[in-house]
């Protein structure tokens, strides 16, 4: 049995980002991912002959600086290539309503919706920067456990002391009221155009199941905003290479500081010994020891699969088994023989704005009505679409003068009520086309081949439990303390060496890394 100081369980971009801070910091780091490349949920594949297509989590993620600064990313091949305008949002009427980092450009573009929004919008921008500002200070930070709240929890929590000064007594307030809202009662208070609210909306609902009219998703955009780096609400542009060169960065920083990286290697099973983690067991029968394992498998199955659910209490088992995943996202992606022609954009600066996010999302309520079938176990027969054409940007994921297009397309449920996703997943493509074909009529006579992911198949292939990329969803019943159980927010499991470093642990999804930092942060505090 070979042994090791830590064992990393899962490659995808949180275990790496551990692997790469804990090597860092001198440890010797065995990474061990399942399937034959390491990325997980941020990975490139070539799904047609010359098209590579980023498969789930696509853009440019939202990995912020200092993991990038910290891990040398840029020198282990990381390319960013930045959108601007960060979001086009075409309208049922012809026209579109852009987005770009240059407040003052946005505002011109407002003002043919709405001139009091136009008026408004660096206003709006000005409060709910602060406010995002305390949010990403939260997610740097490692919850309190509550209710054993203690000078540790405290002083852990003093990064935070700027963002909230900069707020002010009065924005304060704002920050408490503001979070548990809902992001459409949120913008009915600054805002009179529907074009300009579904814009903003569809960025509080794009990695979760609720709709805008539900509470806590104004945290949820500004969980995004927060880390956005553009100024507005979303990060825009690609990694060149796709998202898969952005785990293959983490990987190769990883090496660079010493970790070794095993792929095809499932673990099977934590070893516990006398109430700690010593190591793991390989599915083919091979054992590793460790002085610690970090998991960066989602909390269900680290705690009830990795982890033997009987020798748990009783409560811990039962707050596992009430996570909410609840994916209710469909990845589809086309292969485009040419570049689809929207209705609403055309003419010069034309191949600029197709290269940005395209929203199909015109007001609040077209997203609420996609919503509202989850209730009743039904696929959206109008979805909300986010759309990337990231060849654009990034030309070698093509053959030349050839396109990829990928579609997030909500809301599509894992569970389906009287019907099963085998039977529906080729209808609700063709929704998805049709819905598409409203603002690019010549959209089918540009496909080549197409490809789609609803949430059975996300959890197959991809292990993302129900589909859902975050390990959880992102709602304020799973959030901070609560995230992913209370008395484990701070990466810590109840099994002594046993730690928790992916997204379901706080502060929770997307390409962030932050997870996978804070963990390699307590991991290194405690020795």
């Amino acid at each position: 049995m070979s042994r090791t100081d830590v064992i990393v369980i899962g490659g995808g971009h949180n275990g790496l980002v551990a692997a790469g801070y804990l090597s860092r910091a001198g440890r010797r780091v065995v990474v061990l991912e399942g399937r034959h490349v390491v990325g997980g949920a941020a990975v490139t594949e070539e799904l047609f002959p010359g098209f590579r297509f980023t498969t789930i989590a696509d853009g440019v993620g939202y990995l912020p600086d200092e993991v990038r600064r910290d891990l040398k990313l840029e020198s282990h091949g990381l390319e960013i290539v930045p959108a601007d305008p960060v979001l086009v949002a075409p309208q049922p009427d012809g026209s579109a309503l852009p987005i770009w980092r240059d407040t003052a450009r946005t505002v011109a573009e407002i003002e043919r919706y709405s001139k009091a929004d136009a008026a408004r919008y660096p206003a709006f921008l000005e409060l709910m920067g602060k406010i995002a500002k305390v949010v990403g200070g939260l997610m740097r930070v490692s919850p309190p456990d509550l209710p054993d709240l203690g000078w540790r929890d405290l002083r852990a929590l003093l990064p935070l002391a700027g963002p909230l000064r900069s707020l002010g007594r009065k924005n304060f307030n704002q920050l408490l009221r503001v979070l548990p809202m809902t992001v459409a009662d949120l913008l009915d208070e600054w805002f009179e155009s529907e074009a300009l609210k579904g814009a903003i909306a569809a960025n509080g609902v794009r990695d979760l199941t609720w709709g805008p009219k539900e509470a806590g998703t104004a945290y949820a955009l500004l969980y995004r905003w927060a880390l956005s780096g553009t100024g507005p609400f979303r990060s825009a542009g690609v990694v060149r290479g796709g998202m898969g060169a952005l785990t293959q960065s983490l990987a190769e920083a990883a090496r660079s500081f010493g970790a070794e990286i095993r792929t095809g290697s499932r673990v099977e099973r934590v070893v516990v010994e006398a109430g700690r983690a010593t190591g793991v067991l390989l599915a083919g029968g091979e054992k590793l020891s460790a002085t610690v394992v970090a998991s960066s498998a989602d909390p269900h199955a680290t705690f009830l699969e990795l982890l033997d659910p009987h020798s748990q209490s009783a409560k811990i088992v039962r707050q596992v088994r009430s996570i909410k995943y609840r994916g209710s996202a469909a990845r589809i992606h086309l292969a485009l023989r040419e570049l689809p022609e929207f209705t609403a954009l055309k003419g010069d600066g034309t191949a600029a704005l197709l290269g940005s996010p395209i929203q199909i999302a015109p007001s609040v309520t077209y997203i609420q009505r996609a919503y509202d079938c989850v209730k009743y176990g039904e696929s959206s027969p109008r979805p909300y679409l986010d759309i990337l054409i990231p060849s654009l940007l990034d030309p070698g994921l093509a053959p030349p003068g050839q396109h990829v297009m990928s579609i997030t397309a909500k809301y599509a449920p894992y569970h389906l009520r009287d019907a099963d996703w085998s039977d529906r997943k080729e209808p609700f493509i063709e929704v998805v086309l049709d819905t598409l074909a409203e603002y690019a009529p010549k959209i089918r006579d540009a496909v080549v081949h197409r490809h789609a992911l609803v949430p059975p198949d996300l959890e197959a292939t991809y292990g993302l439990r129900e589909g859902s990329p975050s390990h959880g969803e992102m709602t304020l019943d799973q959030f901070f303390h609560m995230r992913p159980i209370p008395g484990s927010a701070r990466y810590r499991t109840p099994v002594a060496g046993l730690y928790l470093c992916g997204a379901g642990s706080h502060p929770g999804g997307g390409v962030t890394g932050i997870p996978g930092r804070n963990a390699a942060r307590e991991i290194l505090k405690d020795g």
